[in-house]
């Protein structure tokens, strides 16, 4: 294993930004294609992913934590800046990161969850970016947030009575800060971002811990919490650009997944080469609630015989 930093220039800053990145195995000797690994949020970091490394003595993995947050560059100066964080802006991070690597001309893999499903989405749909992807993963995200707010809709209409009305309330009042709130959220998540108990899992920990440190990005591009989309991604959408996908995908999410069948639907109505398996009994973290039965469909997806 081990760790690197790959400056990340930035239009408007005067210094070069800094990516983070984490690789297991050798990308030099193995004969493996590398999977790089993309995590959600935006803003939740490398962390939550690890379990991955499962597949390590398989495939070489890169695994970093995209700039905002984590191990890279943080920008707290450009919370609220929806000009700055853009989808552009981290797809340019991850070009940087392949050129940075010396994977521009070796097939590579790509896996992105959540949040991260939507960045390798667009860019996987985009030749000049990814000419050299032969496999994409993408993981409990969404096609469009239109979608999205169906399924996180639907889910939230099944939760308790008092639990909705807090939730209510919150919109009303814009106080997504109170005790309340933060519990009946906390009602949400255990039933939709993770069923591994004890509550909250080592993985679960991690990725709220990265948004309580540092919520820039989150609170930027997505909104005050995972039931209020007020970010600049409020209205972003893939679907019109998903029949470019030219790699092979495999789609994976939970039964219970806030990635609801209607918010992955898209991607399997419009790439050409798709595969999709939905786990039952697991959550947003199907990689943690099914970890056994979730490697076990990526090794088969990704080694190569």
């Amino acid at each position: 294993m081990t760790e690197g930093i790959a400056d990340f220039a930035v239009p408007g800053l005067s210094v070069p930004c800094k990516t983070w990145y984490k690789v297991f195995g050798d990308l030099k000797t193995s004969t493996q294609t590398p999977l790089i690994v993309l995590h959600g949020g935006p803003g939740a970091c490398h962390d939550y992913l690890l379990p991955l490394t499962d597949l390590a003595p398989f495939i070489p993995l890169i695994f970093y934590d995209q700039i905002g947050n984590g191990r890279s560059t943080h920008l707290p100066e450009k919370v609220g800046d929806e000009a700055f964080w853009t989808v552009d802006l981290f797809q340019n991070e991850l070009d940087n990161l392949v050129s940075h690597l010396g994977l521009r001309d070796r097939p590579i893999d790509v896996f992105g969850h959540s949040w991260g499903g939507m960045l390798t989405a667009v860019w996987a749909a985009t030749p000049s970016r990814a000419a050299n992807l032969r496999r994409l993963v993408i993981s409990s995200s969404l096609a469009s947030m239109d979608v999205w707010r169906i399924g996180i809709t639907a889910l939230t209409e099944k939760l308790p009575e008092d639990v909705q009305e807090v939730l209510r309330r919150a919109k009303e009042t814009k106080d997504f800060k109170s005790p309340e709130y933060e519990a009946a959220v906390e009602v949400f998540y255990k039933r939709h971002l993770s069923l591994a108990r004890p509550w909250p899992s080592e993985e679960v920990q991690a990725a709220l811990g990265w948004f309580a440190e540092d919520s820039t990005t989150y609170s930027t591009m997505y909104g005050a919490s995972e039931l209020e989309i007020s970010g600049s991604l409020r209205d972003w959408s893939s679907i019109p650009v998903l029949g470019k996908i030219k790699a092979p995908t495999l789609l994976l999410n939970g039964t219970e997944d806030e990635a609801q069948d209607v918010a992955m639907q898209p991607f399997f109505d419009h790439i050409k080469k798709v595969k999709w398996i939905t786990l039952e009994n697991a959550a947003h973290f199907a990689h943690v609630d099914q970890r056994e039965r979730f490697m076990k469909h990526l090794k088969d997806f990704l080694v190569e015989s």
